[in-house]
């Protein structure tokens, strides 16, 4: 077992409302609140954050305003098309769950495929 948590936020109805308005030019079609919380961001945080409700929403209540950023620039990397960024609006938009065993079933390094050499 890996000595972090997993924190998910699952969209709700006035988010993907905002992401099928939204885009400028639209493809074709629009995506439902079921294609978008099948593939969802998992954040991982700390064992100690997920200990309790409580604790969760405290660090929910500490970071939103990233997590929010971070959502959001997974639709549109252009800041102008984001809404004001609240936390109402952040309640309002997401569920947030949190799963706290997490199990690494490779056995090798985890490593970013983002990060600098």
């Amino acid at each position: 077992m890996l000595n972090r948590s997993a924190l998910l936020l699952r969209y709700k109805t006035p988010a993907v409302k905002w992401i099928n308005d939204a885009d400028p030019a639209p493809s074709g079609g629009s995506v439902t609140l079921e294609e978008i919380n099948s593939d969802l961001t998992v954040y991982l945080i700390s064992d100690e954050v997920a200990e309790s409700p409580e604790e969760v929403r405290r660090w929910v209540k500490a970071n939103w305003c990233s997590l929010f950023e971070s959502e959001l620039e997974g639709w549109y990397t252009d800041p102008t098309l984001w809404p004001k960024r609240t936390l109402k609006r952040f309640d309002e938009w997401f569920d947030v769950e949190c799963h706290s065993m997490l199990v690494d079933t490779i056995g090798t390094p985890i490593e970013d495929d983002e990060a600098e050499d």
